[in-house]
């Protein structure tokens, strides 16, 4: 790989909005906010912007590609329709929290396409679906032990909003550590893999 495949204008612009996202989003949402997948992605990908890391680049589209992808259609759903689809991005349209800081989570609109551009920019690497894999077989875990049902972080207590009552959640949890790698990383890595996959 070259060095400078990606525009020191794009690091800076990116590392800036993710300095004033950390310390706003900490204090009104808190650190266990950043145990979200999506906030992970958001701060890995300014260290694979730097490093120009096809690896963490591919790691991190792994991990939000089809979540981030529902999220908009929920998002962009209520906008057009007025109707809540998913139930995803429902906080968006929450008047009791400042319209500012509802914009700051426009992220989930961007991080995608930033994710993918960098893969695009500097090749598919087929490691990041293992990595990944065993990334979250960590991370939800911690995330489960950290949390609780109200926050549902990462859905380790139920799908949506809400914990699931009709099984033992450490069950519930073994079947969430089944499903990311296998219904949510595997299909964006095979497609990813045959499309821009490298050695």
């Amino acid at each position: 790989m070259e060095p400078g495949l990606i525009p020191l204008w794009s690091k800076l612009t990116y590392t800036l909005f993710v300095c004033v996202l950390v310390p706003v989003y900490w204090r009104f949402w808190g650190p266990r906010n950043f145990l979200w997948f999506s906030d992970v992605a958001l701060l890995a990908t300014t260290v694979a912007l730097w490093l120009e890391s096809p690896l963490l680049a591919s790691m991190m589209t792994l991990a939000i590609a089809l979540p981030e992808t529902a999220w908009n259609v929920d998002f962009f759903g209520r906008l057009a329709t007025g109707r809540q689809l998913l139930g995803l991005s429902g906080y968006m349209f929450d008047a009791r929290t400042p319209l500012w800081l509802r914009a700051l989570s426009l992220f989930h609109v961007a991080l995608p396409v930033v994710l993918v551009a960098l893969v695009v920019r500097l090749g598919y690497d087929r490691r990041a679906w293992l990595l990944q894999a065993l990334f979250a077989w960590l991370w939800l875990p911690l995330t489960f032990a950290l949390t609780g049902p109200r926050d549902n972080v990462n859905w380790v207590y139920g799908p949506g909003r809400r914990a699931q009552t009709v099984m033992p959640r450490w069950l519930y949890l073994v079947l969430v550590m089944i499903l990311f790698p296998t219904v949510i990383y595997l299909p964006v890595h095979l497609l990813l893999g045959r499309l821009l996959g490298r050695s």
